[in-house]
């Protein structure tokens, strides 16, 4: 299944860029609660997707993750703007994880075709790549802002053959968020589950064609050297 394809397309948060970075960067001023508001951020930010694809109820990305992050920092007790500013500032400028760039350079050299596929709108995921040492990488970065609906709408994944112009078949699709990783199993990318944690599956509709720890493991599931 993997054999055939033409062009790797990954989610950007959690699969490329590591989300806890932004609070880790800042832990200083936040002190005992840090992983426990990474993790609840991280939870709500995609919850609020999810509701407001129920409710048809679209809005940027940036403001679903200040919406977010303010319910966290309510339930946290942290009532310091300052800390606010601090912790959205720093999502435009996430790390990707230690493995992204070898891996992306191993890729290239093999003459695959790499883009993103992100809930994020542009005016987040631009600056983050550009930041990166990655920032050359992708020859597209697709944004749900174009469809105004979040990951698992169908109508997302679509966005891969309508601007990359590779049939679904052709694409392998990558997230470390099982739900999303199913979501584009079950609309008809060969799709891999970067499960960084370890988690079980969700069991959701769409056969995974792998599953993988990290990023460093895809070359030799293509057949990379």
């Amino acid at each position: 299944m993997l054999a055939d394809t033409e062009i790797c397309v990954f989610d950007a948060y959690g699969t490329l860029y590591d989300f806890g970075s932004a609070v880790a960067r800042h832990r200083s001023a936040i002190g005992s609660s840090a992983e426990s508001l990474t993790e609840m951020w991280r939870s709500k930010q995609i919850q609020y997707t999810w509701l407001r694809n129920s409710m048809g109820a679209y809005a940027k990305f940036w403001q679903v993750t200040g919406e977010a992050l303010d319910y966290c920092l309510a339930a946290h007790g942290l009532s310091d703007r300052s800390i606010r500013e601090a912790l959205m500032t720093a999502y435009l400028a996430l790390e990707p994880f230690p493995e992204v760039p070898a891996t992306l350079a191993a890729l290239k050299r093999s003459g695959m075709r790499l883009a993103i596929l992100s809930n994020g709108n542009p005016e987040m995921l631009e600056p983050m790549v550009a930041a990166s040492p990655v920032s050359d990488a992708f020859e597209a970065i697709l944004s749900v802002e174009s469809v105004g609906v979040f990951k698992p709408d169908a109508k997302v994944y679509r966005l891969v053959e309508a601007r990359c112009g590779v049939k679904p078949g052709k694409v392998c699709f990558l997230s470390s968020n099982c739900w999303d990783a199913h979501g584009a199993a079950h609309f008809g990318f060969p799709t891999v589950w970067v499960n960084r944690g370890g988690a079980p599956d969700d069991g959701l509709p769409g056969t995974l064609a792998a599953q993988v720890k990290d990023l460093s493991q895809l070359p030799s599931l293509l057949g990379v050297s």
